[in-house]
């Protein structure tokens, strides 16, 4: 299953079809020819957006198509702020009107009568009669060629968004391996880190006592067992090896859904946010300074990470 971006464009257009008429190409918005009858254009824009708000951008003889339309769009996208835009263009916004026998009758029944009452009124110039003609001609009903549209655009919008969700899908893949790249330089340094650490903690107990002088009241075995319970109690304190671990669970987590694709975004959210949190975690714990610079690196890579989940569906 393909991963979606919340991203992408498409076009398409449609309407009567016209002889020797072909359609347009929906994928990359490339319109069929205008028939004589008019056709519609549906333009579809998707931006990221925590939940669907669809904007429709409709003219007035369109408005009846709104519940189809938002219907539409609603089942094939989750997520994203989406525009959606519908022009018509019919012959009668730009060609010539073409007058008919019954409309020059009655236009000419219509200036004998005024002329009948003003004698003085002026006859109809040509252009005049041509815009009356114009304005009596009906533009025709496109809401079929508009849900056409609509589908076809609809179409080639999640051809576009599951495009850029490749493109997504290979830049967080990169990163994961990043990831996997720091927590395996910063395994090595645990045990080494851990020992040196527990070791400074025994040396500067042993001063505190001495300066204290507790070997005159307290027996020297029981301070022996004393300090090494705290060294050990202060190792665990400072080993990162659990937060390291399930870093690579979130890592491996992460790419199984990546793979098997789908709605992903609000799940990836959820992980981004435990890796942020484990790489936190070690940083707060760092007790040398190769491992804060890994946690620093890491927390880098997961701002990159999130960054890029935002824009899936």
């Amino acid at each position: 299953m393909a991963v979606y971006s919340m991203t992408g464009y498409a076009s398409a257009t449609a309407g009567p079809a016209a002889p020797g008429d072909e359609a347009g190409n929906a994928e990359t918005g490339t319109p069929r020819a205008p028939s004589p009858s008019g056709s519609v254009t549906v333009e579809l824009r998707s931006v990221n957006s925590r939940f669907l708000d669809l904007v429709l951008r409709l003219p007035d003889e369109f408005r009846a198509l709104e519940p189809v339309l938002r219907d539409l769009v609603g089942a094939a996208f989750r997520r994203g702020k989406i525009e959606l835009r519908l022009n018509a263009h019919t012959e009668t916004d730009t060609a010539r009107p073409q007058p008919q026998p019954e409309q020059l009758n009655r236009l000419a029944r219509l200036e004998s009568t005024v002329q009948g009452w003003l004698p003085k009124a002026q006859g109809l110039s040509v252009h005049e009669i041509l815009q009356w003609c114009k304005g009596g001609n009906a533009a025709p009903r496109l809401d079929e060629a508009a849900l056409e549209a609509a589908k076809r655009c609809i179409a080639g919008l999640r051809e576009a968004r599951a495009r850029e969700g490749d493109k997504l899908v290979a830049i967080l893949m990169e990163r994961v391996r990043r990831l996997r790249e720091l927590a395996a330089q910063a395994e090595p340094l645990v045990p080494a880190v851990v020992q040196r650490q527990q070791q400074r903690f025994l040396e500067r107990w042993h001063e505190a006592l001495g300066v204290a002088d507790a070997a005159n009241t307290v027996p020297r075995e029981a301070l022996q067992e004393r300090a090494i319970n705290e060294a050990a109690a202060y190792a665990i304190r400072i080993d990162v090896a659990e937060e390291l671990a399930r870093l690579r669970a979130h890592l491996d987590e992460i790419e199984r859904l990546l793979k098997a694709g789908g709605e992903l975004g609000k799940r990836l959210d959820f992980l981004i946010q435990e890796l942020l949190r484990e790489a936190n975690t070690l940083a707060s714990k760092a007790a040398s300074l190769e491992l804060t610079n890994v946690s620093v690196e890491m927390k880098v890579a997961i701002e990159q990470l999130r960054e890029q989940v935002q824009n899936i569906e």
